[in-house]
């Protein structure tokens, strides 16, 4: 039976049912929005994941007895509430943008509706998933489009939570990464895993020549052989003459990369092993990445940057409520009015502005937004939840593909200047609209 992540959650979201249900306004309908108000500095875009992990979450959102008992014992709510969730399924509708799809600064990218009661419980468990996987998604797309058409695999794992080592994989393949070191993750997701020894198994051996022998011996001509433990040109001499023109690849990991690859692959070249790729690996990000483009590199192996979203380790996501039920019964807008923490009443949908050549020019977002039906524009907005169903397509390796596949077409969607590494705003607009004009 899986775990219940019903108390993967902060005191205060407990405490506030408690109190809305001592006042009756516990069962109003309610909408909740997550969006950030920023994008992390300097950064043009924003990536959504973690979608279908909160919703595989959501199905083991229930309180069992071992919850129950500790709530009591630690008289954290009254009896009352306890009994409330103690039959807690939610119930109500979810919508959002599709996992994978690029977001920007007030994006609504998932909506909670439902009654107080269960939809103020889910917040922390919410924004912790959305706010750690899109932080690596994000990274992992810039490091993408620094290496083109080159492969970037997923090496962080030992860097990260070993739950976070999980997410972080996943993230990274939605982003554009082609495998992943992690075997968890392969095993969740369907992601295709990599991986073949350390510096570690070259030392254990009393020669460098009796590592390689068994790594060939026992993975094939094909593998990947590190020569850098000792001295990089010996080993690569090394590696050709065990294993001939068929060895698969060698891997740099440390040292200068950029000139290290240049004579490797001369070397290799004047030793007639013109296949034989190169990695590298060695604290990569999108920058060093980038640093690497006219090297005669292969593949990028990334792990501590990526997994902490190199640089900006959060997506500084919130969770506000935006409508809700009055006393008479009717849905009403509601807005904070915080200095630097304002927020936009009403439930939003949200438009992608195409133009006649396919590029991106805006985000709409707006109460009132609609497409016109001559229009390239695209809807954004996709259902998730529809009274507590989970709909099909958006959990596990079906999931994981589908967000692959979003994020690979709206970052097409994108101007160029998308892919600059360099400080920016935001590569298209947000605009609040009241209503949709049609021409």
């Amino acid at each position: 039976m899986a775990l219940s992540t019903a108390l993967m959650t902060d005191h205060y979201e407990l405490t506030m049912l408690q109190a809305a249900l001592q006042s009756g306004a516990a069962h109003r309908t309610c909408v909740f929005e997550v969006f950030t108000r920023s994008l992390p500095a300097g950064r043009r875009y924003g990536v959504l994941a973690g979608t279908g992990r909160f919703l595989e979450g959501l199905q083991n959102f229930k309180f069992s007895e071992r919850e129950l008992n500790f709530l009591a014992e630690r008289k954290v709510v009254n009896e009352e509430t306890i009994e409330y969730l103690r039959n807690f399924k939610f119930t109500g509708n979810i919508y959002g943008y599709a996992e994978g799809e690029i977001f920007f600064p007030h994006s609504p990218v998932l909506q909670i509706e439902g009654t107080f009661a269960e939809a103020v419980i889910l917040e922390t468990y919410l924004l912790s998933i959305l706010n750690y996987d899109s932080a690596v998604a994000s990274a992992a797309s810039r490091m993408s489009i620094a290496a083109g058409t080159r492969p970037c695999l997923e090496m962080g794992s030992r860097r990260a939570h070993e739950e976070a080592a999980v997410a972080a994989a996943r993230a990274a393949v939605i982003a554009g990464f082609t495998s992943t070191s992690n075997l968890e993750a392969g095993l969740r997701y369907g992601l295709h895993t990599i991986g073949t020894s350390a510096h570690a198994f070259t030392l254990l051996h009393d020669t460098e020549e009796d590592a390689f022998r068994a790594q060939l011996d026992s993975l094939g001509l094909d593998t990947t052989l590190l020569v850098d433990t000792y001295d990089v040109e010996k080993a690569v001499r090394l590696a050709v003459e065990l294993a001939g023109d068929q060895l698969g690849a060698v891997r740099l990991d440390s040292g200068d990369l950029v000139a290290q690859a240049m004579w490797v692959r001369e070397l290799l070249d004047s030793l007639g092993n013109q296949k034989t790729k190169i990695t590298v690996t060695s604290d990569l990000d999108e920058y060093a990445i980038a640093s690497l483009a006219a090297a005669p590199v292969d593949s990028y192996g990334v792990g501590t940057k990526l997994v902490t979203g190199s640089g900006a380790p959060t997506s500084s996501m919130v969770y506000k409520i935006v409508a809700r039920e009055n006393s008479e019964g009717v849905m009403e807008p509601v807005a904070k009015t915080s200095k630097n923490k304002s927020s936009v009443g009403g439930r939003k949908n949200a438009v992608r502005r195409i133009n006649d050549s396919g590029v991106a020019t805006a985000e709409l977002i707006g109460v009132d937004v609609t497409t016109p039906a001559d229009s390239n524009d695209r809807e954004l907005l996709v259902d998730f939840v529809i009274n507590g169903e989970l709909q099909p397509g958006f959990t596990g390796a079906e999931g994981v593909r589908a967000a692959s596949t979003r994020h690979a077409q709206s970052i097409r969607e994108l101007p160029r200047n998308a892919s600059r590494l360099s400080a920016g705003e935001p590569v298209i607009p947000s605009e609040f609209i009241v209503k949709e004009q049609t021409n």
